[in-house]
């Protein structure tokens, strides 16, 4: 998948304003569905955006816009003025280990990656975006499906990564008359013009859908993560999330946070000094007893952010050849109202046994020829995937149940996967 992104975006982008740029092009395992641009020429879409997609044309749609980004300048802009801001969030002006870079939920080294722009820049990456595609003789008519579907899939998610697109991007609703109105300025000569769904769907034939499981994943809060093969527990009541970077849960109040990271591979110990001895921070009282039976270096500490000053606590902790940080923090002054919660969850780490937790697998797009004309009802009765019949809706470009499928056509179900129910 990544080859045939990269060949489709290489030849967009050797027609663009900025040829001789070192373009690269990749897929991002992530169930997002998000595409984005980094200045230079580095294009980024992601395995979500795919799935929920329906044609090779729809694909250089986006991949286009954010090509056009890049041929604009548009990040170089953005970056310049929000850097110095995103990059004081939260820990991360103290934390050179790589542990994760937290302010409320949000990394910040990914806070310079997901950009919002303005509306001019978004309708300038449009226009662009739709003359690369059509430079290609692809079918731009199809670019209007694909914020159809992003706004549909935003607004039925409610919560979750879902609406990222919606936070890095304008309504669709709004770009689907801008594009509209370009449709109208341009002579379209159909048999010309390439969409190319068959052989896109089969290019996304068994790929994984939503959240893969086997990147660790959250049973009440209770975190399991199968191929590291280990747990641990958050408090009953936080707010959990997993992300790229760092596993990171925090407290109703939003005044704690409680985050679990990879930090290499060196020793604990080392690890602590490292931290420990890092421009602003203060160690207090330290240990090096075990957790679990794992080796492990622990200190209180203090530390000067952006925000303030924090403390809490810091434990390296080794397992599997790897070294893990997990770190509580919160305003000082309030270490004592969350000492016996960090102690806890920091407590909680430990090697997971159960291979009921260990033998997940995700669930993973299948494609099904319909064999005669019937309803999305009566194909989800007769090929049933584990997510909802509304999604299946959605990421095949119909309407809802009642839609009627023509025969011959070929569909996206999803199979497999953990339970329906399961967090």
């Amino acid at each position: 998948v990544n080859a045939y992104v990269a060949d489709l975006g290489k030849r967009m982008a050797a027609e663009s304003e900025r040829p001789d740029l070192p373009w690269e092009f990749h897929v991002v395992d992530d169930a997002a569905v998000n595409a984005f641009a980094i200045p230079g020429g580095f294009i980024y879409v992601t395995r979500g955006l795919m799935s929920s997609i329906n044609s090779e044309a729809e694909l250089a749609g986006v991949i286009g816009h954010e090509i056009a980004h890049v041929t604009h300048r548009h990040s170089v802009q953005q970056i310049s003025k929000a850097q110095l801001a995103q990059l004081g969030l939260g820990i991360g002006s103290i934390l050179s280990s790589d542990i994760a870079k937290f302010g409320q939920l949000a990394g910040a080294g990914l806070g310079l990656l997901f950009l919002k722009y303005g509306r001019d820049a978004e309708n300038q990456a449009d226009q662009s975006g739709f003359r690369y595609a059509l430079g290609q003789n692809y079918d731009v008519r199809t670019m209007p499906n694909v914020f159809v579907t992003l706004g549909r899939l935003s607004e039925a998610s409610g919560a979750g990564k879902l609406p990222e697109w919606m936070s890095t991007h304008p309504d669709p609703g709004n770009r689907i008359q801008h594009i509209e109105k370009m449709l109208d300025t341009v002579n379209l000569d159909q048999r010309k013009l390439i969409v190319d769904r068959e052989d896109y769907l089969r290019r996304i034939q068994g790929m994984t859908f939503g959240e893969d499981p086997r990147q660790g994943y959250f049973e009440g809060n209770t975190f399991y993560h199968p191929q590291m093969r280990f747990q641990m527990q958050f408090p009953s009541d936080w707010k959990t999330q997993n992300m790229p970077q760092a596993v990171v849960g925090v407290s109703p109040n939003q005044d704690a946070i409680m985050q679990l990271g990879l930090a290499g591979q060196t020793p604990p110990e080392q690890a602590a000094r490292q931290f420990l001895s890092q421009q602003g921070v203060q160690a207090g009282n330290a240990s090096t007893a075990s957790i679990n039976g794992l080796p492990a270096a622990s200190s209180y500490f203090q530390a000067q952010t952006e925000q303030g000053v924090i403390e809490g606590i810091v434990s390296f902790v080794s397992y599997g050849g790897q070294t893990f940080g997990l770190m509580g923090y919160t305003p000082t002054g309030k270490l004592s109202s969350y000492d016996r919660v960090f102690q806890q969850t920091i407590g909680s780490f430990s090697q997971l046994r159960d291979q009921s937790k260990i033998n997940v697998s995700p669930a993973r797009v299948e494609l099904v020829k319909v064999p005669r004309q019937m309803t999305l009802q009566q194909f989800n009765s007769q090929y049933p995937s584990t997510a909802p019949v509304e999604q299946i809706a959605i990421i095949n470009s119909l309407e809802g149940p009642d839609a009627v499928i023509p025969a011959g056509h070929t569909m996206k179900r999803v199979v497999g996967g953990r339970p329906a129910g399961s967090s």
